[in-house]
């Protein structure tokens, strides 16, 4: 997933289904100089990680 499009994701009042490692999560922020995104599973929202951006796919 592109930057720009884990953004529109964010400001979206829709939630849209992406996916981490084949499970759903929520995208917190986006990390435009590392490429990366402050995710948690959206059963486990007290996990935190940063992953790459091009680990992330919508559904």
């Amino acid at each position: 997933m592109d930057k720009t499009r884990a953004q529109e994701i964010i400001s979206s009042p829709n939630m849209i289904s992406v996916t981490y490692n084949g499970k759903e999560i929520y995208i917190e922020n986006v990390n435009e100089n590392t490429q990366t995104a402050n995710i948690h599973l959206l059963n486990k929202p007290d996990k935190k990680q940063e992953v790459p951006l091009n680990n992330l796919v919508e559904h």
